[in-house]
């Protein structure tokens, strides 16, 4: 099969040197890539910035903006018959964008206008055909009701789900503790794993639900 990963943070500037970003490391998201490949598929990773080596047989592109990894997702799209959106999009960005660095003026306080990035999955959403579409839920509390909503309005196959205010899963560790979220029978919780171990059950279920060929 030929897979297309998203992973990390996205950067959206609001100067030439500070940004609006998050705490995605892009571990998960590398170890579905490298999973992936170690299984035989065909990957592309679209990375956010981030300090990870490219996994091995893993073709990488590097992008920085939200709307850069939208771009890029869009391109290799056609050539992807699973899409794996395990990125941390920036869900806003800077309504603009100064050409210098923005001083501090004590004791006036900044206001920073924020506008909304565009939901790459949402817009990917009619290209879809009979590829595999996987999305992430990062929440804080129970992610449970955010995930099915998002499986059903974006049209997903399967959403995987977990609480990233626990200390031994989410953001920067190297372990995670997923839900995955399907529209056939119940959720499944699965015991806290490396995220090499949780890339595992994820392709592994693409795997198994691999689409016809077109």
């Amino acid at each position: 099969m030929r897979i297309l990963v998203t992973a990390g943070p996205t950067r959206e500037f609001f100067d030439p040197v500070r940004f609006i970003s998050n705490r995605s490391s892009g571990k998960m998201g590398f170890a579905i890539a490298a999973c992936a490949a170690a299984r035989g598929h065909a990957v592309t990773l679209v990375a956010g910035p981030v300090t990870l080596s490219t996994p091995a047989g893993v073709a990488r592109v590097d992008v920085v903006s939200a709307r850069e990894m939208l771009s890029a997702t869009q391109a290799h799209l056609p050539d992807c018959d699973a899409l794996v959106m395990c990125a941390a999009v920036a869900d806003w960005r800077p309504k603009a964008v100064s050409a210098v660095k923005l001083k501090k003026s004590a004791p006036h306080s900044a206001v920073l206008e924020l506008e909304p990035n565009p939901d790459i999955l949402t817009t990917l959403r009619p290209l879809k055909g009979a590829r595999l579409f996987v999305g992430f839920a990062a929440e804080t509390g129970d992610p449970l009701a955010e995930a099915r909503r998002k499986l059903e309005a974006k049209n997903l196959d399967l959403m995987v789900a977990n609480d990233v205010s626990l200390p031994d899963a989410g953001f920067e560790v190297d372990t995670n503790r997923v839900v995955l979220v399907t529209h056939d029978g119940p959720a499944q919780p699965l015991p806290l794993l490396t995220k090499r171990e949780v890339a595992s059950h994820i392709i592994q279920w693409i795997e198994q639900a691999r689409p016809k060929k077109r």
